[in-house]
């Protein structure tokens, strides 16, 4: 086990410990004033947790979580089934079931984006880096995908189901898929979110009214800060409006720790969670902000190297996965923030306050060390058998 642990990656620990520092400093600073007072005490708490979770999924051979991978899919579906007959509502979504023995909420659609990470590479592993067929593999992931995308969209978590589309195309990339598949796909989606934005843009009203019948509407008040300012209420703007003072604010040194006023003031909401990066901003400034997004860098390019150095076929896949999780909860929670993303739901990695986030996130980093450990093996150790390559092999 000694030697084992000598091969993580301490750098990575490093990070951590960092981020775990600045969580907890944001989130005091952020909640000293209010209700939620206590919450950096959580943030604690819960990396108190994480870091042994870290470690031990770390010395957890990850080629056994690929071999089991179909039965983690099944049950992360039907734990998302689950939660849509028994889950708590919070903001409008309908997303967390609560352990019973220690009386705290679970998000399953959280756990799912490592669920899925694990399910896709164990497809893709089999393939061997053959080129994808789009009727035998890309068709058969994407309704695999699509699955629980519609179970999140049903609980209403838009942020958490379009983690998932973004997991399988960044795997579907890596996995080999066609280039002309992939222009087609591009094509598709650019079509689709130029159509879209120019459709909301033009029958804005019947839009409204469509969301309003099925029980959406607040859709609209996330969507039109975004799209169009001009039509958004004031009550609509009220958090992106008062985000983006505070950001601006911050200027390029910020006002100081807990010294945001904007912040201090309780005029941005959720600060202590999804909101966390403004009272980054507006304390600390683009200096302060340029720091994060370089610890944030520094944590995915270690990543990347891990994946370039691993002999296994199937840790490259799992490391593209969680890497485009990370990517995509980092871009979207900031950009909502500065115009380029509508409003969702999404917390920021390692910052903000929210245990299943953090736990999975700290989980998927052990993922990803497991491949640091167990990835030099040489490739016929690997437990997951292929006979499609075996067949390639054998015509040779």
């Amino acid at each position: 086990m000694l030697n084992k642990l000598k091969k993580i990656d301490y750098t990575i620990v490093f990070i951590l410990v960092l981020l775990m520092i600045i969580s907890i400093a944001v989130v005091y600073s952020a909640t000293v004033n209010t209700e939620y007072h206590g919450y950096h005490l959580r943030v604690a708490a819960y990396y108190a947790l994480g870091f042994p979770v870290f470690f031990a999924v770390s010395l957890l051979d990850y080629r056994l979580l690929m071999k089991y991978a179909p039965f983690l899919y099944a049950f992360g579906l039907g734990l998302l089934v689950l939660v849509m007959f028994v889950g708590n509502t919070y903001y409008n979504a309908t997303g967390w079931i609560t352990i019973p023995i220690i009386k705290q909420s679970f998000q399953p659609a959280e756990l799912f984006k490592l669920l899925l990470v694990i399910f896709l590479g164990f497809l893709l592993v089999r393939k061997r880096k053959l080129r994808l067929s789009f009727w035998r593999d890309v068709f058969p992931i994407c309704l695999l995908t699509f699955l629980p995308f519609v179970a999140v969209m049903a609980q209403n978590d838009l942020g958490n189901a379009l983690s998932y589309i973004i997991i399988l195309a960044g795997m579907l990339w890596i996995g080999n898929i066609k280039y002309t598949h992939a222009l087609i796909a591009l094509v598709i989606f650019a079509s689709s979110v130029f159509g879209g934005i120019t459709a909301y843009k033009v029958y804005h009203d019947q839009v409204y009214s469509f969301f309003k019948e099925i029980g959406r509407e607040h859709w609209i008040s996330r969507i039109d800060p975004w799209l169009v300012p001009e039509k958004a209420s004031v009550d609509a703007s009220y958090h992106t409006r008062n985000a983006k003072l505070a950001i601006a604010s911050g200027g390029m040194t910020g006002e100081g720790y807990m010294k945001g006023e904007t912040v201090q003031s309780g005029r941005v909401p959720l600060t202590y969670s999804d909101s966390i990066f403004v009272v980054v901003a507006e304390e600390f400034g683009f200096l302060g902000s340029s720091l994060l997004l370089l610890l944030y860098f520094v944590l995915i390019h270690r990543m990347i190297l891990i994946s370039l150095e691993c002999r296994d076929p199937g840790g490259p896949y799992l490391i593209v996965g969680i890497v485009a999780m990370l990517l995509y909860q980092i871009f979207e929670n900031i950009g909502m923030f500065i115009g380029l993303m509508p409003l969702t739901g999404i917390t920021l990695p390692f910052i903000s306050s929210g245990g299943t986030s953090l736990l999975i996130n700290m989980m998927s980093l052990g993922v990803a060390m497991s491949i640091r450990i167990y990835g030099q093996e040489k490739e016929e150790e690997n437990n997951i058998s292929s006979p499609r390559f075996a067949a390639v092999k054998t015509e040779r």
